[in-house]
């Protein structure tokens, strides 16, 4: 019987249910957001998307009506459904509301600690 591939992912990712706007230099979607870790998000994949692998992007979510999260983000994967992005750069503003959302999210200081120990190493 043939193995599930294990699992890869350092950091834990947490369900959030928002709308995405993703864009590049000629093209503007949107999307919903499935979920959000400290590297990177998963979103439905807009209908008209025809991004390319190599190409950066750039993805905004509000968190509220006052708080708005923006990264630069690459393709890590994708299938009919759903777009994974790995966040290349992401700004010090965005960074410390990401950063308070996943320790909303864990519960846990320790767990955060290792979270973010974790961004160093990949």
């Amino acid at each position: 019987m043939k193995q599930p591939p294990r699992e890869q992912r350092r950091h834990t990712r947490f369900p959030f249910d928002t709308s995405v706007r993703l864009s590049s230099p000629r093209s503007k979607w949107e999307g919903a957001l499935l979920d959000v870790s400290l590297k990177g998000i998963l979103m439905t994949r807009p209908k008209t998307w025809q991004g390319k692998s190599a190409e950066r992007y750039q993805v905004e979510f509000s968190l509220d009506q006052d708080v708005t999260i923006t990264m630069q983000v690459s393709v890590a994967h994708s299938d009919a459904e759903r777009i994974g992005f790995r966040c290349e750069h992401i700004d010090l503003d965005s960074m410390s509301h990401l950063k308070r959302l996943v320790e909303l999210n864990l519960g846990d200081e320790q767990l955060l600690n290792r979270e973010l120990s974790a961004l160093g190493g990949g």
